[in-house]
């Protein structure tokens, strides 16, 4: 699967999650059941993933922890906020650099209607 099939699957696992439950719990909750539902349609997903990085002569063995990462291909950062903040979008991007994937998917499951809390970041990749 490429990365755009495979972001296909996860804002249709997204959506089904959000209309079933809403938006008002925990990430964690979230990021967990959203996991189950991507291992159920088939796909590979880690959770909680630490991402290594270099800065000159300097290893950081944890830079950050990807929320998910469907596939080794897609990292997905989950938020359950009422409104994303310019910030999250910049984190994930960092996030894609320093792992060096080329596509992103912010989920705020906090929004009142999930077309409005999912958005789309990428590094390089051509649609």
């Amino acid at each position: 699967m490429t990365e755009n099939e495979i972001a296909t699957v996860i804002v249709d696992a997204a959506y089904n999650i959000h209309v079933r439950l809403g938006p008002g719990l925990l990430e964690s909750v979230y990021a967990r059941i959203l996991e189950h539902e991507l291992r159920r349609r088939g796909l590979r997903v880690a959770r909680e993933v630490p991402i290594p990085f270099r800065f000159d002569d300097l290893t950081f063995d944890e830079g950050f922890r990807a929320d998910l990462i469907v596939e080794e291909l897609v990292i997905v950062e989950l938020k359950s906020v009422e409104v994303t903040a310019p910030v999250h979008k910049k984190q994930l991007l960092t996030y894609l650099k320093l792992a060096d994937r080329r596509l992103g998917l912010l989920i705020n499951f906090g929004a009142a209607m999930i077309k409005d809390g999912i958005f789309r970041l990428v590094n390089g990749l051509q649609s």
